[in-house]
């Protein structure tokens, strides 16, 4: 049977709250596979970040369906000033490149897409539209290192995403790569 064409539906702040009853699902089945493997301890771990993090401003939530069945979705929204995103970095920073307005940077903590739909362009679809719009001059994401991981990263690399350093939130934690794409300038038009 093919697939009805893909919808995107995005929200912003406060309503993505209201569509945790169409994330949390696809969360528990995306995010219990290697390398993640995740179990009811870091759902509960999900579930407190996402009810704190959906009050930051210009939180984002982009999710895409296949008619009406939900197939993946991304969060994210721009770091505050207050942000601790590099502070676990392993990798010396500057104050300059670790500085943050609640403007300059997108941070993505979930990307995520069904199996049955992988590599069939779903990411990027949603990536483009949670950056949509948003001014922002950089994006961050923290991505696993793992074998299982490989085809995110090559992704991520051909958005035009490196690595700059690694992750650690805490020390019972996997490591991370820290991905970070630069955005090209807006140039203004010559006609304005």
């Amino acid at each position: 049977m093919e697939c009805p064409p893909v919808t995107v539906e995005r929200w912003e702040g406060l309503e993505c709250a209201a569509q945790l009853d169409v994330v949390l699902p696809m969360y528990k089945e995306i995010w219990v596979e290697p390398p993640y493997c995740e179990g009811v301890k870091e759902i509960a771990e999900f579930l407190d970040r996402f009810a704190q993090e959906v009050f930051l401003p210009r939180a984002r939530l982009v999710i895409t369906r296949c008619g009406d069945v939900p197939i993946g979705y991304a969060f994210g929204y721009p770091l505050p000033p207050d942000t601790g995103w590099w502070k676990a970095m392993d990798e010396e920073t500057t104050p300059e490149f670790t500085a943050e307005t609640g403007e300059r940077t997108l941070g993505i903590v979930e990307l995520a897409v069904r199996t049955k739909w992988r590599r069939q362009g779903i990411a990027a679809l949603m990536h483009a539209h949670l950056l949509e719009g948003l001014g922002v001059e950089r994006v961050t994401l923290a991505m696993r290192p793992e074998a299982e991981a490989a085809p995110a990263h090559a992704a991520y690399a051909a958005w035009g995403y490196r690595q700059v350093g690694h992750w650690r939130p805490a020390e019972e934690e996997a490591v991370s790569h820290i991905m970070l794409l630069t955005l090209p300038v807006a140039v203004p038009r010559a006609d304005r």
